[in-house]
């Protein structure tokens, strides 16, 4: 008997399936049910925290517990977002790192470069891919400064716990700059509706717990200049991944969401499975800039470090001349293939290696399957896969 290709399994999601009526339940329902005491105000449902009055907080270890489980609660089962004011109290750190990022699109503009970016058009915002590194390298004393802020760690911390990754990128947006379309984050917010679909449920359930999303503020971002739209308890709705892009969703975000006016020196953080977006900068001279954290889990890595290049290398013409005996069926051919090469495109260096028609760069496996389809000769595959590390690792 053949399965029935309409039914539902519980263990998996599917774009067709997600529901607006429940998802409007679970963002407009039960908003009441994390309680948030360290918070100075409330606005839209998002606590603001006076970031002055929390350092002896932070100094306590128990103190600093209890806050910090306030945050996960509000990341989790609250709006999803809280908004530290004045983390910078000294805004003169955050006018040295403006500078330098400044300097650098100078330079990757008048090199030629615009980077692509995942939820709007190529060029349409600025943006510096891997600016952790290049703040770094261009400005050691200015990343010192800048990253010498005890709420990063406190925050991150509430989140995923110690030995945690950061990194970050700055984004742009101008006067007259467009909106983004409303979406999801990284990891499940990256893939394509196919791609999620193959994931079960509980890792739509964890994908948001492996990361953090942050937000300096560089400038002061009044409404009109188009700070990031958020709908507040959207992350709970647990196939989200797959109903951002769908048009009905799309419609009750924009009609629903909500925008904080941020001040240069504040900092925001917010789950990853928020539906977010950056808003349209209807002023005429507010250069919108926010340095976007990323920051990851310790716990998104294998145990063991391999050379995989070197691996497919020596694999590949062994796979090529099975193929072309028919020795192996499509089904044998990924599962090797899928022990062997990286499947997942990520970490990579965005700027030699951009989501050019995606949101995502070709991973190791897509490019080795390809080759094979194509029966590319040895040395051509050779040089492609070598080409493509080079570009992840430049």
């Amino acid at each position: 008997m053949q399965p029935d290709r309409h039914q539902r399994y519980d263990r998996y999601y599917r774009e067709e399936d997600c529901s607006l009526v429940d998802f409007i339940e679970v963002v407009e329902c039960h908003r009441d049910v994390v309680r948030t005491p360290h918070a100075q105000s409330v606005h839209e449902h998002v606590p603001f925290y006076d970031c002055s009055a929390l350092s002896r907080t932070l100094e306590d270890p128990l103190s600093r517990m209890g806050l910090q489980q306030e945050w996960a609660d509000v990341l989790e089962q609250g709006a999803g977002v809280f908004v530290l004011k004045r983390a910078y109290a000294d805004t003169a750190t955050i006018d040295a790192a403006t500078a330098v990022f400044e300097a650098i699109i100078h330079d990757e503009r008048a090199a030629g470069s615009a980077a692509a970016d995942h939820f709007a058009k190529a060029g349409a915002n600025d943006r510096i891919w891997n600016a952790q590194q290049k703040l770094c390298l261009r400005a050691p004393e200015v990343f010192a400064r800048y990253y010498a802020n005890p709420l990063l760690v406190a925050a991150s911390e509430a989140w995923l716990g110690p030995c945690y990754q950061m990194t970050a990128q700055v984004n742009v947006v101008r006067p007259g700059g467009a909106a983004q379309q409303a979406h999801r984050d990284y990891h499940l917010g990256f893939q394509t509706v196919e791609q999620a679909q193959r994931y079960p449920a509980q890792v739509h359930a964890m994908s948001p717990f492996l990361t953090l999303q942050g937000a300096v503020a560089h400038s002061d971002m009044p409404i009109e200049s188009g700070p990031t739209k958020l709908l507040p308890f959207s992350q709970r709705y647990a196939p989200g991944y797959l109903a951002w892009r769908r048009q009905d969703f799309r419609d009750y975000f924009e009609s629903h969401q909500r925008q904080l006016p941020l001040e240069k020196g504040d900092v925001i953080f917010f789950n990853p499975a928020l539906f977010h977006a950056a808003g349209e900068n209807r002023t005429a001279n507010v250069q919108r800039m926010a340095n976007l954290l990323q920051v990851s889990s310790a716990y998104g890595r294998a145990m063991e470090s391999l050379d995989r290049v070197t691996m497919c290398e020596a694999l590949y013409p062994v796979l090529l001349e099975r193929i072309a005996r028919d020795a192996l069926t499509e089904a044998q051919t990924d599962a090797v293939i899928a022990s062997c090469a990286e499947g997942y495109p990520f970490p990579t260096n965005l700027d030699s290696d951009p989501p050019l028609g995606g949101l995502a760069p070709e991973s190791q496996q897509v490019l080795f399957r390809r080759a094979l389809q194509e029966a590319w000769p040895t040395k051509d595959f050779v040089a492609a896969i070598r080409a493509q590390d080079g570009r992840r690792l430049a």
